[in-house]
């Protein structure tokens, strides 16, 4: 499940910074991978990852499993 977690949190990273630079113009996704189906793949990949890091977010995080305060 380790690997999951890696897999899923890098395409959320990816995501995430994909989105950012979408607000100024540059949408880093389509550039390298154009605009066709291989991009939807990774929009899909990223929508999905999102979906299990919600889904198993508490039993992943070390802050909500020891009760622990993110600050």
């Amino acid at each position: 499940m380790k690997i999951l977690h890696m897999v899923t949190f890098t395409l959320l990273v990816i995501g995430g910074l994909n989105w950012l630079l979408t607000a100024f113009s540059y949408n880093v996704v389509e550039m390298v991978l154009g605009a066709g189906q291989i991009a939807t793949v990774v929009y899909v990949l990223v929508g999905l990852s999102a979906i299990w890091e919600v889904i198993t977010h508490k039993q992943n995080c070390r802050n909500c499993n020891t009760g622990g305060s993110a600050m």
